[in-house]
This record gives structure tokens, C-alpha cells and sequence, in this order.
């Protein structure tokens, strides 16, 4: 008789949405609609009380140069503010804004160099939170059935995304991702941010809340 394997991907954790919150919601959606990112996100009226850095930022990745100005345009002529100007690095091309509900937004390609015309195409978003342990944190996460894609010891941590989740997960030092993003590392009160769970809720070492969900985030509107 053959037994029936016990391990289910059902149960294994992956981001089913996530969820902004903010003061205005009517607001938020004229802004995320005009950056056109609007597609991967929820948001929640919340008036939960923030001061500074909130510990995440939410990263586009992009195909050049030029399609990375394209989004820091949008996102400015919509209201959003420019932190980090976009420029060449070591690493690619990349600018960040914030937007007027105070998320930071990162716009990075590993293009230095465009090789075609603009375009409006998001070829990943990633959810890079900021964590006190990366190491703890991401074994935290294992436990609860993501994969690892990639890992630098107890630097950096990417998680594969789920069959249906609309961003990835990773890891970052705290202190790193702040000046990564050009702002500062102090900050407390809510994260204002919700990640919607395939499997139940929780909240990780770092106090980022996962609600369950049952199905990916619809577009706003």
C-alpha cells in the first residue's frame, strides 16, 4: 500500500496580498493608479500612529534605465516626493520616492544601460523588510514553509514567491535597508503595512502582521 505524502504545499506560507495602510484611501488610489503599481497592492484606511522609518520599502525591478525614470516621474507628477535621486551604482540603475501615504518605493534595474525603449512593464516587485537578525528571521520564515532562492549568510535573504503571490519577500539588516534607501533608521509605532497569508495569522520576529487570506489582491480601483 502506498502512503500518501504527508507534507502539503497548501500549508506552506506565501504572500497572498499586501495591504498599505492609509490615512486617505481615496487618495492612495488616484496616487498607486497613476504610479501603476496599483495592481499589486491593497490599501486600508488606518490611522495607527508612525514616526520615521517604517521598516520596509516595496521594490520595483525594471528592464533600464529609461523605464526607471518613467516610474520616478510618475510617481513625482502624482505627489510622490524623491528621496534618493535615481542614478548609476555599482550595482545597476534605481532612484526611490515615498509616497504621499509615506511608503518608500525603490525603481532599480541592473541595466546600466538601456538596450530599448521606455516601457510601463514591472518585471518583479519586492517586499524588502528591515530586520534586527536576518538569520533568525529567515529560519522563522523557513519554518513556516517558504523557500530560499538566495542568501548572503546573515545579510540578505530572498525568498521564491508562491504559485499565485503577487510580490516576493526579503530580508535586509535594518540599518542597511535605511541607508540603502537614504533615510533614516530611527523610527517606531506601527509598520503600516499587512501581509496577507495563505495559511493563517501571525506576526514574525520584527512585528510585520500576516492576516490570512484566501485569494491575491484584486486591482484597486
Amino acid at each position: 500500500m502506498v502512503m500518501a505524502n504527508t507534507t502539503s504545499t497548501a500549508a506552506s506560507t506565501s504572500i497572498a496580498s499586501v495591504t498599505l495602510e492609509v490615512a486617505d484611501i481615496d487618495a492612495a488610489h488616484r496616487f498607486y493608479r497613476a504610479f501603476g503599481v496599483d495592481t499589486y497592492i491593497r490599501l486600508r484606511a488606518s490611522e495607527a500612529h508612525t514616526t520615521g522609518f517604517r521598516g520596509f520599502t516595496l521594490a520595483l525591478t525594471v528592464s533600464g534605465p529609461a523605464t526607471v525614470d518613467g516610474f520616478v516621474g510618475a510617481a513625482v507628477d502624482a505627489g510622490a516626493t524623491v528621496v534618493k535621486p535615481a542614478a548609476k551604482s555599482l550595482w545597476g540603475y534605481g532612484g526611490v520616492v515615498q509616497a504621499p501615504d509615506g511608503t518608500i518605493w525603490k525603481i532599480a534595474t541592473s541595466a546600466k544601460k538601456d538596450t530599448g525603449p521606455a516601457t510601463r512593464e514591472i518585471d518583479d516587485v519586492v517586499l524588502l523588510i528591515g530586520v534586527e537578525d536576518v538569520k533568525a528571521t529567515k529560519q522563522f520564515y523557513v519554518d513556516r514553509g517558504l523557500t530560499v532562492a538566495k542568501s548572503f549568510g546573515g545579510k540578505y535573504t530572498e525568498f521564491a514567491p508562491g504559485q499565485a503571490s503577487p510580490v516576493k519577500l526579503a530580508l535586509y539588516k535594518r540599518r542597511a535597508l535605511a541607508k540603502d534607501l537614504g533615510v533614516p533608521v530611527d523610527g517606531t509605532g506601527s509598520h503600516r503595512i499587512v501581509l496577507g497569508s495563505t495559511t493563517d495569522t501571525f506576526a514574525d520576529p520584527d512585528g510585520f502582521a500576516w492576516e490570512a487570506a484566501e485569494s491575491p489582491a484584486p486591482t484597486a480601483s
